[in-house]
């Protein structure tokens, strides 16, 4: 009989060849339910080659109670998000704009080729490539009125310390949600053209997610695209916005309509951005701290209900330790499915409800975090009224928001036809069917799913709104 043979290509940084294992298996995933009406993480099941790669397994992360102690300057946490030749490390640490090497750095990868037959399988070195973070001589930063005259001449010192062959430009854009928008963002393609940038530059965000997703998507579209870095200021941004390559802009029917994929080189967490972090904004990041135990990762949950006094408190190891997290659980998640074809949409929970929110009631006059809040209660209590979870869930996800200072509904002048008809808009909607991410059985499980009785939907958004 002939030999059946196959092969895939993966890269990976050279310093991860020696931890090489000889049990070293194809890839296969069974992602079932991406065509279907539902979706649940729980379903996937996939078989990764052992020691290659580098991929988070964010649920093997040993949960452990944080010591309160002073933060330090060191080597940073490296968390690697995996997509292959277009995979790249988060540096979370304190101090990490004083460590230039970080953003200096050279990447290097080798590119191998595994192929297997019925007789025997075997690696193909295909090449090897250099780069650094920074790519060229030309860096753009784009950040804005708030953060640059906090950060912006340590980033610009960062760039350029011992490599005075980089020049800086710089963008300094208007702060806050509603200046997301195609004539905010034409100011970064203005300075980029008068600065005459070419396509070995770098753009490089500096601020929060609203920094992050329009200079994301400058650079996606700058010379049909650009590199890019993404250095996060916020717990939002750090723990979400800075990962996972969603760029994009709103449009006053939609929140983040208008965008595309498109991974950064690297993201650099600098942990001490937090503590010029104003008191809201910091609860408003931890919303969606609190959404990926609920969805995914029940021990971190627990964790968090424990510690949740000591993240508002600023303590820097429990900070670190939620934001590292975090980034695991969305690098193993987008590492599955980069661009949203089900698994990932499950890190959405809440946000369909909180989009309409911030869409209603007006772009900025709630920090995303506190709309996804009130928008997690209400898919919690139409998963409750569906059968598909306990009251206990849904009293702990009251609870955790209360204690964190966030809102548990939405404002009084959202109406039932106002959710009605920014969701038939939202981005989940396919072929006129509303997908929504739902809780499903013990805490930690959810479904992505257009099956569901639409009845609840309604009783949900009739309890939540006076009219």
């Amino acid at each position: 009989m002939a030999s059946i043979s196959n092969a895939f290509s993966l890269s990976l940084p050279c310093n991860r060849i020696a931890n090489s294992s000889s049990d070293f298996n194809p890839i296969t995933s069974a992602l079932s339910g991406l065509d279907s009406g539902e979706f649940s993480p729980g379903r996937v099941a996939v078989s990764k080659p052992s020691g290659i790669g580098g991929r988070i397994c964010a649920n093997a992360t040993p949960v452990m109670d944080q010591p309160v102690g002073e933060k330090s300057s060191g080597a940073p946490t490296i968390v690697e998000v995996d997509l292959g030749n277009r995979s790249y490390p988060i540096y979370i640490g304190s101090g990490l704009f004083d460590q230039p090497e970080l953003l200096q750095k050279l990447v290097y990868s080798l590119r191998l080729v595994f192929r297997f037959s019925q007789r025997s399988s075997y690696l193909v070195l295909m090449g090897c490539s250099f780069d650094r973070h920074v790519h060229g001589k030309k860096v753009i930063v784009v950040t804005n009125t708030t953060i640059a005259p906090l950060y912006l001449d340590k980033v610009v010192e960062a760039l350029t310390k011992g490599n005075t062959a980089v020049s800086v430009e710089y963008v300094i854009l208007p702060d806050g949600e509603k200046f997301k928008d195609m004539d905010t963002l034409m100011k970064v393609f203005d300075k980029a053209i008068e600065s005459r940038l070419d396509r070995r530059c770098t753009f490089v965000a500096l601020g929060g997610g609203v920094i992050g997703d329009m200079c994301g998507f400058a650079a996606a579209s700058f010379l049909r695209g650009v590199n890019f870095i993404q250095i996060p200021t916020t717990v939002m941004a750090q723990v979400d916005s800075s990962v996972g390559g969603k760029t994009g802009i709103n449009h006053p029917l939609g929140k983040n309509l208008i965008g595309a994929f498109y991974q950064p080189q690297c993201v650099l967490i600098d942990t001490d951005t937090l503590d010029t972090l104003p008191d809201r904004e910091l609860a408003s990041g931890l919303a969606e701290v609190i959404k990926y135990g609920l969805i995914r990762d029940a021990e971190f949950f627990e964790w968090q209900e424990k510690n949740m006094e000591k993240l508002i408190a600023r303590n820097p190891n429990a900070l670190a330790y939620a934001i590292k997290r975090s980034c695991e659980n969305k690098a193993e998640v987008v590492s599955f499915d980069e661009k949203e074809s089900g698994l990932r949409a499950t890190l959405n929970l809440g946000h369909t409800f909180g989009h309409a929110i911030e869409t209603g009631f007006g772009y900025g006059q709630w920090l995303h975090g506190e709309a996804v809040a009130a928008g997690m209660v209400m898919a919690v209590d139409m998963s409750y009224r569906l059968g598909w979870i306990d009251s206990s869930i849904v009293k702990r996800v009251d609870d955790i928001l209360l204690h964190t200072k966030l809102p548990t509904a939405p404002p009084e002048t959202m109406t039932v036809e106002m959710f009605k008809s920014v969701m038939a808009v939202d981005k989940k909607v396919a072929d006129g069917l509303l997908r929504l991410i739902l809780l499903k059985g013990p805490l930690g499980n959810c479904v992505f799913t257009g099956e569901y009785d639409r009845k609840a939907l309604d009783d949900t958004l009739s309890a939540f709104c006076k009219s």
